[in-house]
């Protein structure tokens, strides 16, 4: 499963996944098993791959499920979310306040599940032969609201480093990397400089620092190991951190044992408690936590270890007993 094979879809906006009639064998389901009805996500572009794998794969067992999974960003998606419009939503960082008290007005109750974790990269075009590293300073220099219009230049960053105006590129506003970044960055949520190429879809900002000598970039690790020969990886060095670690890269390691910081963090998904009483979100759900350690390595993403997964399953389970009617 490629990324690249999954943001293809976006072009049509959602991605469905209708009956196919697969033929009864011992192996598929018996006819009391199947189900029928449809599951609604929405959210963020970051878990996007890996409930679009999630879907896929639950497809060949439920075949006459309709699964869509659609891509509004983490904050568009809890709108929809909190509106009652979908069933889960994909999200990168956690609920706001702001949007558990819309759920809570709409009488709707949520749980929130892990499902992996991410390491937000920095990269830059491979042809920038002067970045060897970077500070989160550095990096709030570049990014902090009052830079917009007066630092423009890699020689504004660090002394050496050439007169040449930087290009950005990162997340929109509604997608939840965008808060997680500028929290980590620039120390306020949804707060940055406006003048920076900003798209909710990942393969866009890829293509933009791809092309352009003097760009720099973050998103997702998974959207950098796709696409790893057209970009390069910048080590971050967080100053702040006691251990004085030096820069890192972001890899597996550093993300789970979170030396790689600040931009190591945790995605997840937010269930619904009226819809997973309806059977085919609920087997959706369990389906999603039993596969999601391999299939959120298939895409490039960081699994958790069983014993974490084991914790998500009891956690939903004891949602179930408690907020779903009988």
């Amino acid at each position: 499963m490629k990324i690249k094979s999954l943001i293809a879809i976006l072009a049509v906006g959602t991605t469905l996944f209708a009956s196919c009639g697969a033929p009864k064998t011992e192996e598929t389901a018996s006819t009391s098993d199947k189900l029928k009805g449809e599951v609604k996500i929405d959210g963020s572009s970051t878990v996007y791959p890996i409930s679009e794998a999630v879907a896929e794969e639950f497809r060949s067992v439920q075949p006459d499920v309709k699964v869509t999974v659609g891509l509004s960003g983490t904050g568009g998606g809890f709108k929809k979310f909190s509106r009652g419009e979908t069933d889960i939503n994909n999200a990168s960082r956690h609920i706001k306040e702001d949007e558990g008290k819309a759920c809570e007005a709409n009488n709707i109750h949520y749980l929130e599940l892990e499902v992996a974790y991410d390491g937000l990269s920095v990269v830059i075009n491979p042809a920038n032969d002067w970045v060897k590293d970077i500070t989160v300073a550095e990096l709030k220099k570049m990014w902090e609201p009052e830079a917009q219009g007066k630092i423009t230049k890699w020689s504004q960053i660090r002394a050496g480093w050439p007169d040449t105006e930087f290009h950005l590129y990162g997340a929109g506003t509604e997608s939840g990397t965008y808060d997680y970044f500028t929290e980590a960055i620039v120390g306020e949520s949804h707060k940055s400089r406006g003048d920076y190429t900003a798209s909710e879809d990942d393969n866009i900002l890829v293509q933009g620092v791809a092309g352009d000598k003097n760009a720099l970039g973050f998103f997702g690790y998974a959207y950098y190991e796709e696409n790893k020969e057209k970009l390069k990886l910048v080590p971050v060095n967080d100053e702040n951190e006691a251990n004085g670690a030096g820069a890192i890269l972001p890899s597996v390691e550093t993300v789970k044992n979170k030396t790689y910081a600040p931009l190591s963090r945790a995605l997840f998904v937010y269930v619904n408690s009226v819809a997973v009483d309806r059977p085919e979100v609920n087997e959706f759900v369990k389906f999603y936590l039993d596969n999601a350690g391999a299939l959120t390595r298939e895409v490039g993403f960081i699994p958790m270890s069983d014993e974490e997964y084991a914790a998500q399953k009891k956690k939903y389970e004891d949602f179930m007993s408690t907020h779903v009617k009988k």
